[in-house]
């Protein structure tokens, strides 16, 4: 009897010693979470517009649908469908990016007063209120292209009116298929809108 109970432990024991390995095996699987390209916008656009050392601008965070407003890089398949870019993200939510971008290329110009965003207390005369409408790769036309479309507002801080409005939209084909060549075009595309944005701006306020 006791042989008998001895043998039954020994070959509990061989079972335990490997279906724990391979259970470990499996939750470490399940748990690792996958690894995506993670990509940023630049800023570096040169403006021709006028110096306006007198003024102070402030720029909140863009609007935008949820699907833009996302860590997710957006791709248009059709005119009612999107999609994701797969094993790719910006470096954090779109609007985020856009705000910080916009910023950097305003001061970039050494032609403000001042440059802000909401929280940084300065005595403010125009908000630039933006909607980002589009910031996509379109495939819909069977052609690879960059889409960027913003529309801008320049807000009189101290009256709540708007002082004049408008849209800015790049597309810029995409050549190659990779999903840097995607991000290359989308930032080649932010880089021309921002480009306007900016020039516009100088010349408006």
């Amino acid at each position: 009897m006791v042989g008998c109970v001895s043998r039954e432990r020994h070959h509990v024991y061989r079972r335990a010693a490997f279906i724990l390995p391979l259970l470990a095996a499996l939750l470490s699987g399940c748990g690792a979470a996958a690894v995506n390209d993670t990509y940023d916008l630049s800023a570096s656009v040169k403006a021709s517009g006028p110096s306006v050392k007198s003024r102070q601008i402030l720029i909140p965070q863009p609007t935008a649908l949820q699907a833009l407003d996302s860590n997710q890089i957006v791709i248009r398949v059709s005119p009612s469908e999107i999609q994701y870019l797969s094993k790719s993200q910006w470096s954090d939510k779109l609007t985020r990016i856009v705000q910080s971008k916009l910023v950097e290329a305003f001061e970039n110009t050494g032609k403000l007063g001042g440059v802000g965003v909401p929280g940084q207390g300065l005595a403010i005369d125009y908000q630039i209120v933006t909607d980002i409408r589009s910031f996509e790769i379109d495939t819909a036309a069977g052609q690879k292209s960059a889409s960027v479309e913003i529309s801008v507002k320049i807000l009189n801080d101290r009256s709540g009116t708007v002082k004049t409005q408008s849209i800015f939209r790049k597309v810029v084909p995409v050549s190659g298929g990779s999903n840097t060549d995607f991000v290359r075009g989308l930032d080649t595309a932010f880089a021309g809108v921002t480009a306007e944005i900016v020039d516009w701006t100088l010349r408006s306020i």
